[in-house]
């Protein structure tokens, strides 16, 4: 695979750019668990209160490496994985910035997702 990926970069290269491709790290993906009825409940419930939409569920061919260790570690845990992006935030660009009032409608969407995992715990 790296051998295709490095000839995709290195041939063709616009603006008789340099380019040269050094694989680097290689991490095992992770497939989600199936979320647990009340998690469930909770994702459909707190998006609605906070940003007034549905959850959005999302799944892409890249991997965040530790979710497969801690995935390994804690195989019954539910985790829900999510990004603070905003309107025109341009993320991992040179001018990424956080979009303060995404960022507080979804530390409040979390909130109410721990308080809803203690209340079933209750």
């Amino acid at each position: 695979m790296c051998e295709h990926v490095s000839e995709l970069l290195t041939e063709q290269v616009p603006y008789n750019a340099k380019v040269t491709f050094t694989p680097g790290m290689v991490a095992d993906g992770w497939e989600a668990p199936e979320l647990a009825p009340w998690l469930s409940a909770s994702l459909e419930r707190a998006p609605q209160q906070f940003f007034g939409r549905e959850v959005v569920y999302m799944g892409e061919g890249g991997t965040i490496p530790f979710m497969a260790m801690l995935g390994d570690k804690f195989p019954t845990a539910q985790f829900v994985i999510t990004g603070v992006s905003g309107p025109q935030s341009n993320a991992h660009g040179p001018n990424e910035f956080l979009h303060l009032p995404t960022a507080k409608r979804l530390t409040a969407c979390v909130a109410q997702i721990v308080a809803d995992y203690a209340e079933c715990q209750a």
